[in-house]
């Protein structure tokens, strides 16, 4: 019944917000291309549910075939980001285009973030648990990392992230797998919108 329920809270969501938000999608859209051109989208391929690819939907906030030079995460001070791209992510508006994603079966709402193989290819054992379930656009650990890139200032970029920052979320993936139900993430949905507006 819960995941029926969280099926429906999924696609109506999603529906309403792309169909809200299509004004603000049309200005950020317009946006890319005035200030660095297309591609508006930047497609990457992250591990989903019971270990099925799928590409993750994100309005482009870096230079054209970014993720071919440099790594596959990103800090605040990383060069690739675009003047108009580090608006959009301050504001998380380049997550918009995952409604798409929700809308597709690929994920869900509110879930564990969905992370690229080779991160995962770390933390195998953990994963096989956290990936019996969709990924999600938020969840405790998107809330309490909000500011993730302001963490990797660093030299060692990816390895505090390796070391540090994921071992932090995957204890908080396993705890919403613990506390999974309608009434969970309704709050994480709430509290989510919460951090975004203040």
């Amino acid at each position: 019944m819960y995941y029926y329920s969280k099926r429906i809270l999924d696609v109506f969501v999603s529906a309403a917000a792309v169909v809200l938000l299509m004004p603000v999608y049309i200005i950020i859209v317009m946006i890319i291309l005035l200030t660095s051109g297309a591609p508006v989208f930047f497609y990457q391929e992250r591990i989903g549910q019971n270990w099925k690819p799928f590409r993750i939907i994100k309005f482009r906030t870096m230079v054209k075939n970014a993720d071919k030079i440099g790594l596959g995460i990103t800090s605040a001070s990383d060069e690739r980001i675009t003047p108009a791209g580090r608006i959009l992510r301050k504001y998380k508006l380049d997550e918009l285009p995952q409604f798409i994603n929700v809308l597709k079966g690929d994920m869900s709402l509110i879930g564990p973030r969905p992370e690229l193989l080779k991160y995962i290819n770390f933390y195998r054992e953990d994963y096989s648990a956290i990936l019996n379930i969709k990924p999600g656009i938020t969840d405790y650990a998107a809330i309490k990392f909000r500011d993730e890139e302001s963490l990797l200032v660093k030299s060692n970029k990816e390895e505090s992230y390796i070391n540090k920052i994921l071992p932090s979320k995957i204890i908080l993936y396993k705890r919403y797998l613990n506390e999974m139900g309608f009434l969970t993430d309704v709050k994480i949905l709430l509290n989510t919108v919460k951090v975004i507006i203040l």
